[in-house]
């Protein structure tokens, strides 16, 4: 099929740099790699910067199993401009600025046009290691092997190629450093606190886990004017910075000695919290989650995915009484109508991106970027491709 594209390189293959890993734990090597043309309904894109998620950090540790496929391209939040587009891609074009992201979004199915939630049930969501419509993949080693995609991103490289379904045309006016930020953990932050939990003005909020998505979480919680938000995490020094995005009141669980941390938010909030959120991934803190919440509507939203695939243990007594857990993926947000509406936000100055940004470091330096976050140094370090 013919390149619909007048860029230069279109329909070419392109011979760039990229942050490859070859084996599980180990540090990334700065690679020439070659990225092929997109083919129908795909896009090309020169990634301009990208930041580094914990999913990144998760799966690179993964030795066996389904999920440890090397050598691999990892990074799924990024910002880019669009080199060239494959057949039958009309709603973006050669140098619009775009958003690639992890969560497919056809806008033609029944859920992509449902308000009720935000699947997509033509692609739904798998972590593939190829192109989501013909399962090949668009990387090549200067050897000629295959290396293996991520999340339909893979932007820890100055090109990729994403589905059409796995892109979104965002405003020029939004500084790219901050639109990277809305592929992945802070839009899921948010958009939990406002679609899934729909936190209303005065409202108490508990929230485990401080980390990127967590803080998100209190960002949506502070613009819905919750009135108190309460941030529970073994780091101390979240609390300071909880405070940039509306955290009111600060929790160590190493910290309780005579009461359980679901018993002390009981206490702060007056008999429980109406809404709380667990973002770490773990089974026992969900259950906390649940227990911190007030009687009659106190509502829980996982958005952590559990590290041990371990049960969550309710009490069906308490559900009877009121109160509920849901789920929510990528914080139940559309990709293609939602994350330019954030953008929006930011643009009108309501929305705190910048506070999430503690550290830039080039391509060259990715691993100091692994290194900071492990240590649970960064929030998000944004990787500059040039």
């Amino acid at each position: 099929m013919e390149n619909q594209s007048g860029s230069k390189t279109a329909g070419k293959a392109i011979r760039c740099r990229a942050a490859v890993c070859r084996n599980p734990g180990e540090a990334l090597i700065i690679e020439e790699i070659e990225v092929e043309p997109p083919k129908a309904w795909e896009i090309r894109i020169k990634i301009l910067c990208t930041s580094l998620c914990h999913s990144d950090i998760t799966f690179w540790k993964i030795s066996t199993g389904p999920f440890a496929v090397f050598p691999r391209i990892f990074g799924h939040e990024a910002v880019g401009v669009v080199e060239s587009v494959g057949a039958h891609v009309e709603e973006v074009e050669e140098g619009d600025r775009v958003v690639p992201v992890f969560h497919p979004n056809c806008r033609e199915c029944g859920d992509c046009k449902s308000q009720k939630g935000n699947e997509c049930s033509i692609f739904g969501y798998k972590v593939e290691t190829k192109m989501p419509r013909d399962a090949t993949s668009r990387f090549k080693g200067m050897n000629g092997e295959d290396m293996h995609h991520f999340f339909y991103v893979s932007s820890f490289t100055q090109y990729t190629v994403v589905d059409v379904a796995n892109v979104v045309k965002i405003s020029n006016q939004i500084p790219v450093d901050k639109a990277c930020l809305l592929s992945c953990g802070i839009s899921t932050g948010i958009g939990a606190a406002w679609k899934v939990a729909d936190i209303e003005q005065g409202s108490t909020v508990a929230i485990f886990g401080l980390g990127a998505v967590g803080l998100a979480v209190a960002e949506g919680a502070r613009l819905r004017g919750a009135s108190k938000i309460i941030g529970v995490d073994l780091n101390e020094e979240k609390f300071e910075i909880g405070r940039k995005f509306g955290v009111t009141d600060f929790i160590n669980p190493t910290a309780c000695v005579e009461k359980k941390v679901s018993e002390v938010i009981m206490g702060i909030t007056d008999g429980g919290a109406d809404y709380s959120f667990e973002c770490i991934g773990l089974a026992s803190l969900m259950e906390d989650a649940f227990h911190c919440t007030r009687q009659g509507w106190g509502k829980t939203v996982i958005l952590g995915v559990e590290k041990h695939a371990t049960p969550l243990p309710l009490n069906t007594y308490f559900l009877l009484r009121g109160r509920s857990v849901s789920g929510c993926f990528f914080g139940g947000l559309k990709p293609k109508s939602d994350i330019p509406m954030l953008a929006h936000k930011y643009l009108n100055k309501e929305l705190n991106l910048d506070g999430f940004i503690t550290h830039q470091l080039s391509l060259q330096d990715i691993n100091k970027a692994f290194h900071l976050m492990l240590q649970g140094k960064c929030i998000r370090c944004i990787i500059w491709m040039d």
